[in-house]
């Protein structure tokens, strides 16, 4: 029989994975990428102006970037995307000169960078900014009339990035200390953004201008502008850190429905905490704003905008009915308060950490409230939405994430860890034990998929490979024959290694498949059984032994 050398092999598959994806550039590159430019220096503190005109679409304004020296450097990289243009760059009051490069801005500073001094570069901009086609899955503006005919204007930017609207260093892996966002419009409008409300500034020229602070690390794309007729009402959440302030805010009219919709919001709060931990903001709030797409994360200021139904858009994403019990967008949304938020991707080729873990909140929101099998069914019935057309996890450096399958197949995985610790206090203990481990961090896969294997006691390289790295659904093999199962996992990575739970009735055994044929004893009573559903993988039985080894 003819055999691949595994060097071979390994090459082969490769070839495989990169010709899954595009032809990366040079743009791709200076997005994706820690550049030199980028490196020298760490990021503190945003100090964002900006000027909104709805009657042309402009928006106008400063960015003070405050930032540490970690090693010399004297050139930095801003990002701003066209048709927004850099107007100026000044530090200590000098004009600076600066080139573009597609999407970057270099920054010659001409005051010696010192090790370890706090600095500070003050850029201007302004422009057109892009306008988001089919907000949030296209970045940029929103600009729309509500029913009022009253101007109605939100950012959304993952994945294109916040450099569509603001000037920024728009990388994942570095995020400011703290921030704040004055934002000035027209009366009557108000603006809402991230953090609590410092001041609203009354302006001589028919104007008003919203200073909202924020005191936690926060990512480029979290941050946003809604702009609206809004009304507010709130209530303070009794949380495992203490009082929780949360804020509410709707359009004018909408008041009534969203006092009865928006009990969802503490009922979140109630079943992460609970899987979680403390929610990762208190010092921030949490906030549900009305806007006119379905939603987005946006950190303490989540973002809302499915018509006050439970579902999604009056769908169940799972279609077992369980979905109906709840307002996906104010959970799925909210849970990334924890996994987009509070653990954030160095580089968005690991955007599972932020998908997979928040589809996967769904699941646990409804065990809490509904139960385990409850549970059980509605991650199950998820299946049916991956393609298994490309792995889950993307290229790094060039700014592309991997495939769709991160929502409902980085749950099901999940599901399937949660299955092999067969203790659910420890996988409690885990879930939580990240968020304390990885607070107001950004991360690597690496990090999560070790931090999770130690907490388990398992080597579970192969197991993260097989789901994250591959398209494959693992292939348990078995066949029986004078009492005995035989089985091995096919269709599968190298070393991939899963137990797995076998159901005969009301009673489970466990298997310990490799990749080799294995062989064991039919418990007492198992003339007849089947592999545990929980588990994303697939069985074929054999009515013969293989005549093949």
């Amino acid at each position: 029989m003819f055999r691949l050398s595994l060097a071979l092999l390994l090459c082969l598959v490769t070839f495989a994975v990169r010709a899954q994806f595009p032809v990366f550039t040079h743009q791709d590159t200076l997005r994706g990428s820690i550049t030199p430019e980028r490196q020298w220096w760490d990021l503190t503190h945003y100090d964002l102006h900006l000027d909104v005109h709805p009657n042309d679409s402009t928006l106008r304004g400063h960015n003070v970037i405050s930032y540490r020296v970690l090693e010399t450097g004297q050139r930095l990289q801003i990002d701003l995307q066209p048709p927004m243009q850099l107007t100026k760059a000044t530090q200590d009051g000098k004009t600076l000169k600066f080139r573009r490069e597609g999407n970057a801005y270099f920054v010659d500073l001409k005051k010696a960078q010192v090790q370890d001094s706090r600095q500070a570069v003050t850029v201007y901009f302004e422009g057109k900014p892009h306008v988001s086609t089919n907000p949030p899955w296209s970045g940029g503006l929103t600009w729309q009339k509500d029913a009022n005919g009253m101007d109605f204007i939100t950012t959304t930017c993952q994945g294109d990035g916040a450099s569509l609207w603001w000037p920024c260093k728009d990388h994942m892996y570095d995020e400011p200390d703290s921030m704040l966002i004055s934002v000035t419009v027209p009366e009557p409008l108000m603006d809402v953004s991230n953090g609590r409300l410092r001041a609203t500034i009354q302006n001589d020229n028919g104007t008003r201008t919203f200073v909202w602070g924020v005191v936690n690390p926060i990512n480029n794309y979290g941050v946003n502008l809604n702009i609206g007729d809004y009304v507010h009402f709130s209530e303070t959440y009794a949380g495992e850190k203490g009082p929780l302030d949360c804020h509410y805010y709707v359009l004018r009219g909408n008041e009534r429905k969203a006092r009865a919709q928006f009990r969802d919001a503490t009922r979140m709060l109630e079943a992460f905490e609970h899987w979680f931990g403390p929610y990762p903001f208190y010092e921030d709030s949490y906030k549900l704003v009305e806007v006119p797409y379905p939603g987005m994360e946006h950190q303490s200021s989540v973002t809302y905008g499915n018509g006050y139904k439970n579902g999604y858009r009056q769908k169940d994403v799972s279609g077992t009915g369980w979905g109906f019990n709840f307002d996906f967008i104010i959970v799925h949304e909210s849970g990334h308060e924890w996994f987009a938020n509070n653990i954030t991707y160095k580089d968005i080729a690991d955007m599972w950490v932020h998908e997979g873990f928040t589809a996967y909140s769904e699941n646990l929101f409804v065990d809490y409230f509904y139960g385990t099998e409850a549970c059980n069914e509605y991650v199950i019935g998820t299946r049916k939405n991956i393609l298994n057309n490309r792995p889950i996890i993307g290229a790094y450096d060039v700014n592309y994430e991997g495939s769709g399958d991160m929502y409902s197949k980085g749950a099901n995985l999940l599901h399937t860890l949660r299955q092999v610790a067969n203790d659910d206090e420890k996988w409690r203990s885990i879930l939580r034990g990240l968020n304390q481990e990885f607070y107001h961090q950004t991360v690597t896969t690496q990090q999560i998929e070790d931090y999770i294997a130690q907490q388990m006691g398992m080597d579970l390289r192969p197991v993260f490979d097989q789901y994250l790295r591959d398209v494959r659904i693992p292939l348990l093999e078995y066949y029986t024959e004078n009492g005995t199962v035989h089985y091995r996992w096919t269709n599968c990575v190298y070393g991939f290694a899963l137990p797995i739970r076998l159901l005969s009735g009301k009673k489970s055994a466990w298997l310990s498949p490799t990749t080799a044929w294995q062989a064991q004893p039919l418990p007492a009573g198992f003339t007849t059984f089947q592999l545990d559903p929980n588990f994303y993988v697939q069985g074929m039985y054999r009515t013969t032994a293989p005549t093949t080894p």
